[in-house]
C-alpha cells in the first residue's frame, strides 16, 4: 500500500494558476501509473490527467492546453500545474498511483481502476 498526500489547492479568480502536489511515500518499482481526478459537487469523479513512469502523457478534453501532468521519480512526486483556471475547474483533486512490472500495463490512462488515492485537496476557482 502506497500512502499518497496531496497539497496545493486553494482559492483562485478565474484565469489564475496553480500546482498541485501529491507526494507518495517510498517505494520500489519498475515502473507506475499515475493519474490526477476531481470531483465537484454533485457529478462524478473524473479523470483529468495520467501519466506512466515512462512519461507518456494523457489529458482530459477539460485539461488539454490549460494542465500539465509532471512527476519525479527520485523523489515520487506528481505534479498537476493548472493555468487559465476556470470557474468548472472548481472540485476536490485526487492523485492515484499503482505500480506495476512496466509502464506497458498503463495503457489505459487514467481509465485504469487505480488502487492507491491521496485524501484530496479543493480547489475553488471564482469568477
Amino acid at each position: 500500500q502506497v500512502q499518497l498526500v496531496e497539497s496545493g489547492g486553494g482559492s483562485v479568480q478565474a484565469g489564475g494558476s496553480l500546482r498541485l502536489t501529491c507526494a507518495a511515500s517510498q517505494y520500489t518499482a519498475i515502473g507506475s501509473c499515475m493519474a490526477w481526478f476531481r470531483q465537484a459537487p454533485g457529478k462524478e469523479r473524473e479523470g483529468v490527467a495520467s501519466i506512466d513512469s515512462n512519461g507518456r502523457t494523457e489529458y482530459s478534453h477539460s485539461a488539454k492546453g490549460r494542465f500539465t501532468i509532471s512527476h519525479d521519480n527520485a523523489k515520487h512526486i506528481l505534479y498537476l500545474q493548472m493555468n487559465s483556471l476556470k470557474p468548472e475547474d472548481t472540485a476536490i483533486y485526487y492523485c492515484a498511483l499503482d505500480l506495476v512490472p512496466d509502464a506497458k500495463y498503463c495503457r489505459d490512462g487514467y481509465s485504469r481502476d487505480f488502487g492507491n488515492w491521496g485524501q484530496g485537496t479543493q480547489v475553488t476557482v471564482s469568477s
